[in-house]
């Protein structure tokens, strides 16, 4: 499948800014089950300073804002062919070892409550697969989709406790039950082709767990599947900090208000 997808995000700041530094995490990357064929980036507000490969090894690009600027507007457009894999990557690469994987976040560290969503699991642990699908579950039920109850500094626990959240926060728990159960695991923010619509709320996140002998696997906890072609995957890491599509800092600006728009949709090759 051929997916294209025009991402817009757009800042206005009540005043002028006096400086500003912004990372970008908004280029996929050609890896199993994808490859891009075009992407392009332009910018209103921003000038780009230095592309490069983090530690996740994770597209980076650092713009500045220019000085005196009101609004800061990043536009990405492109086109990535997917293939369903039934969510496996495959074997671990990359400057991270997989070792890392392992330990707990501050925004995955599993409490009680996660704990007892864990002790719901009735597959044994031998058979990872099913085990994880089986979590999955545990973790849908026990928190509810609902926006606007949680927020990026939410934690796993937090939002296990309050039993609401979104896909950040089904993400969270998941990640920090499977760590809990020795398994590395990661979070993946990226763009999900919703069936009945163009028009997206926001970007998505899921995550990924390795298992032996497959590698890592990626399951959807918020839609109870393992990805698919409708999939991109964009940017990987421990936990949201470390993938989440746009990180900064400014010196002055004021208020900050934020709008975000999203377009994904299959493009049908001319025969």
């Amino acid at each position: 499948m051929r997916l294209r997808i025009a991402h817009t995000t757009h800042y206005q700041f009540g005043q002028p800014v006096a400086h500003g530094l912004q990372r970008l995490r908004l280029s996929p990357k050609t890896t199993q089950g994808q490859k891009v064929l075009a992407w392009q980036m332009s910018y209103e507000g921003a000038v780009e300073e230095v592309r490069f490969e983090d530690h996740n090894h994770n597209h980076v690009v650092l713009v500045s804002v220019v000085p005196g600027a009101s609004e800061v507007i990043v536009r990405c457009e492109g086109v990535v062919a997917t293939a369903d894999n039934h969510g496996v990557i495959g074997q671990h690469s990359g400057y991270m070892p997989l070792w890392a994987f392992l330990a707990q976040t501050p925004l995955t560290r599993p409490g009680p409550k996660v704990r007892a969503i864990m002790s719901g699991l009735d597959v044994p642990r031998d058979e990872a697969v099913p085990m994880l699908h089986r979590l999955s579950a545990l973790v849908r039920e026990a928190v509810d989709y609902l926006p606007g109850e949680t927020s990026v500094q939410t934690t796993a626990e937090e939002a296990a406790t309050l039993g609401a959240g979104v896909c950040q926060d089904h993400a969270h728990v998941f990640i920090g039950a499977v760590r809990a159960l020795g398994l590395p695991a990661r979070y993946v923010s990226g763009y999900l082709m919703m069936d009945d619509r163009i028009e997206q709320e926001a970007s998505h996140a899921w995550v990924e767990a390795h298992v032996e002998g497959l590698g890592w696997v990626g399951f959807d906890v918020a839609n109870g599947i393992s990805p698919d072609e409708r999939y991109v995957r964009v940017a990987t890491g421990r936990d949201y900090a470390e993938a989440a599509p746009v990180t900064g800092l400014s010196w002055g600006g004021g208020e900050t208000r934020l709008a975000v728009s999203l377009a994904v949709e299959q493009q049908h090759q001319e025969q």
